[in-house]
Formats: C-alpha cells, structure tokens, sequence
C-alpha cells in the first residue's frame, strides 16, 4: 500500500465553480465553446423542480438554441443514450449541458461518446477505449452524491444482460462543473442520504484503494470528515443550505479522489446488484460497505484506522480487532441514522442469485483496486454476509 512518494500519478479534475449562484454561469461556459445550439440533457424529476426551465432561460437569454432530451432513467440505459445521440445529430447540437444526479449526467457522457465515435455505447464498455475527443461537457449536478461531473465514470445500465457497464476514460471528465449547493435543495430526505451515502463509500473506498496516493487523500479524508459531520443533521433538515453546502463540498472532494484513486469492492457489487434489481445506486453501497470494509480491514489496517480517526473514533489504545468492530457500529449507526438500514434479502436478493451477482462484481474494473484481492468465493461471501 505504501507508494513511493516520487511514483509517477495522474490526477484529472474539471474546470470547478463552487458556490451558490454557479449554476448561472452556465451560458458563459457554452459561448466559451462557441456553441450555439445545446442538448439539455436531464430527467423528469429534475425537470419537475424546475431547474431544468431555469437552465433553458437562461440559455436562452444568450441567444443558444437548447433541444431538451430528458427520457433518462434512474440507472440509465444503453437505449437512452443512442436515442439522446439521435436529437444531438438531428439538432446539430455542438455541446452538452446536463443537470441532474448521477443518471442525467452519465447518459450525457455516454451521447458524447456515440456523437463523436459514430457507433453503439456497447462498443466502448471499459478502461481507455475512446479514439477521438467528445462535445464539450457542462453539469450541473442535483444532487450531492454522485460525482459524475467530476469523474472519468460513466455507468450505464445494459437491461437485455441486466448488468451495469463501465466506461472509464480521461475524455469523459466534464469540461465544466458547475456546483451549486442550491440546486440540492429540491432532493428527497431519502435521496439526499442515498448520495451522501454514495459519496461516503467514494471516499473511503478512494483512500484505501491500492491506486490512492498523496493527491488523492487528502482529498478523501476531508470528504469523509465534512460528509461524517453533516450528513445526518442535513437528512433532518433538508432545507438547510449550509448544511447542503458542506455535504456538497464533501461529494465534490469525495470525487477528487475516487475519480484518480477508483474504487473497490463496495461499488464492484454494488453496480452488479443495481444492474441485477434496478435499484438505487446509493442504496446497494449502503446495503454493503461494513461488509465490504470488515472483509477487507486486515489487508490494510493502518489505513482503516486512519478512516476511524476520521469519522471521530478514538482509537487509542484499541486492538485493531476492536477498532474494526468500532468502525463497522459506526458505519451502520450513521446508515441508521440517515433511514438507510435495509439488507439484500429485504429487497429481493436470494441467496440463489449470488453466483450471477458475484460472477458480474468480479468483471467489474473497480474489484482491480480493492485493497484485498479478491476470489469469486470472497466476493460470495461478502455479498451472502449482507443478505
């Protein structure tokens, strides 16, 4: 675990605004790229709190030519990106403004890469395949969670195999982000724990990844630090900007580092279970991280006690067998607290499914990072553990 210092890293990062208000820059970033007509892409829930008007207005205070695609799913799917590619090509769009969670801004991802390479999404599943560069990328995320408009994730849903595909690309990283805790204000208490969640296991998944290094954890402790201390009281009070701002904070630095760092097992079975069932991505994490992180503390135990320092447990004087109990009560405590306390079985899981879930976590790019290496049998385990 322990890189030298001198090895050679990549870090990649959008161009970030950060703040209220950021939001309105958006007309800005699409006359720097010289745009002069836009696919808006975002999903109906976005477009019922109306940001999605708010976005076209003032597009069109600019004088650009915006074409809405909003038929997205919650895990969007291969189909809806080739036909969001089909209103681009038909509109002669030249750049791509999203707004929304995870699944806007992964469907807009995926429309530039089919825009730009003239084929199917299918044909670009994993590390490093994209040729050419793809249409310039604005977002405006909605939630505070999903870090796809920092990441070079994009993760779609494939229904005829009922799994998750993973497309991992410099070239998907956004142009521009434009984070405005505003614009998370319209989320759910549900969703909001969902993404805080999410961007939890993106921070600790990120710091004990065996790609993490020195760019990339001190982006994922202070991720850990400010979602730990907000996330519960924000669920409580939705409405609250402060706390909406800190815990967006918390996902935009959570980012930094999964997006340079990766991932591990949590979000390897995570996205073959939310391919398996359809359910929400924030929700799987949940259902596994203290599984994942109880199989996995002994492959990094120093590191561990780093993320249980972190999220305020004091760890002197303990074994290491007891700061992974303390650490794992703790994680399921704040699952608790923030209404997310289900397990696999309670949403449809059997233990029969295992194999086929276990078979796609292990296809997973993201099981490559897992700090402990992991067998098929592993894997099962983990995930019957969680049932």
């Amino acid at each position: 675990m322990s890189h030298s210092i001198t090895a050679l890293r990549k870090f990649v990062a959008p161009e970030i605004i950060f703040g209220e208000g950021s939001r309105h820059a958006v007309a800005n970033y699409a006359q720097t790229f010289g745009a002069e007509r836009i696919l808006l892409v975002s999903d109906p829930g976005v477009v019922a709190a109306g940001w999605v008007a708010e976005v076209e207005a003032d597009l069109a205070a600019a004088g650009i030519d915006c074409r809405r695609f909003t038929a997205v799913s919650p895990n969007p799917r291969v189909e809806e990106v080739m036909a969001g590619a089909e209103v681009y090509r038909d509109h002669a769009c030249q750049a791509i403004v999203a707004i929304g969670g995870g699944s806007p801004m992964d469907c807009a991802k995926g429309i530039g890469i089919v825009v730009a390479h003239d084929g199917h999404i299918l044909d670009f599943e994993g590390v490093d395949t994209l040729r050419v560069p793809i249409p310039p990328l604005i977002f405006i995320p909605s939630t505070a969670g999903t870090s796809a408009d920092i990441s070079q994730f994009a993760i779609l849903s494939d229904q005829s195999r009922r799994l998750k595909l993973s497309i991992v690309s410099k070239s998907v990283v956004p142009d521009v982000s434009l984070i405005d805790p505003a614009v998370t204000l319209t989320m759910t208490p549900f969703l909001t724990a969902c993404t805080g969640i999410d961007a939890l296991v993106h921070a600790i998944e990120a710091f004990v990844s065996t790609g993490s290094g020195p760019l990339t954890d001190a982006h994922a402790l202070e991720a850990m630090r400010l979602i730990n201390g907000h996330l519960v009281a924000l669920v409580a009070n939705p409405g609250d900007i402060e706390l909406r701002a800190q815990v967006m904070l918390g996902s935009m630095q959570a980012g930094l580092a999964f997006s340079n760092a990766i991932l591990g097992a949590v979000h390897a079975m995570s996205h073959s279970l939310g391919g398996f069932l359809d359910l929400p991505h924030g929700l799987c994490n949940s259902m596994l991280l203290e599984h994942v992180v109880a199989y996995n503390f002994e492959a990094t135990p120093e590191r561990f006690m780093r993320v249980a320092e972190t999220l305020g447990i004091d760890c002197r004087g303990l074994t290491q067998r007891q700061v992974k109990q303390r650490l794992v009560s703790h994680l399921a405590a704040l699952k608790h607290a923030v209404g997310l306390s289900g397990r696999l079985g309670e949403v449809g899981v059997g233990s029969s499914d295992v194999p086929l879930l276990t078979r796609h976590a292990m296809q997973d790019p993201c099981i490559l990072t897992n700090p402990r290496r992991s067998s098929q049998r592993d894997v099962a385990v983990v995930y019957e553990e969680a049932l």
